[in-house]
């Protein structure tokens, strides 16, 4: 068994909002991850894919998730299961926060550029 500390998280600053990583193999996981999205008000995240299943919790506010030309809505207390291998772009109006879980593995693309990574909160 692993306990994680609040002070071993680690957090990541991108123009699409504040990510913490919660746990993920290099802080004593395997396969999983888990993090805390925080996004401001009136942010739109990259038009993206990743490679492997997530999914998300609103725990306050509401995303906007375009999803491959299908706009989703969740609010506080919705769970939103997104595929992968499909186009995302997750959006706010009012500003959320979401606890997010997928493989530890997955990797993140955009559209045009063959180059996959794994995203540092995903590590």
């Amino acid at each position: 068994m692993t306990v994680i500390q609040h002070t071993e998280t680690r957090r990541t600053e991108t123009p699409g909002g504040v990510m913490t990583t919660l746990a993920s193999p290099t802080q004593g996981g395997s396969s999983l991850a888990l993090w805390r999205v925080e996004v401001p008000a009136d942010t739109s995240g990259p038009v993206h894919f990743i490679d492997t299943e997530q999914i998300w919790t609103i725990v306050a506010g509401r995303a906007t998730i375009d999803l491959d030309g299908v706009k989703l809505t969740a609010a506080e207390g919705d769970t939103v299961i997104l595929p992968a291998d499909v186009l995302r772009q997750v959006s706010t109006g009012e500003g959320f926060t979401a606890i997010v879980t997928a493989q530890a593995s997955a990797k993140a693309g955009v559209p045009g550029n063959d180059t996959m990574v794994v995203p540092p909160w995903i590590a």
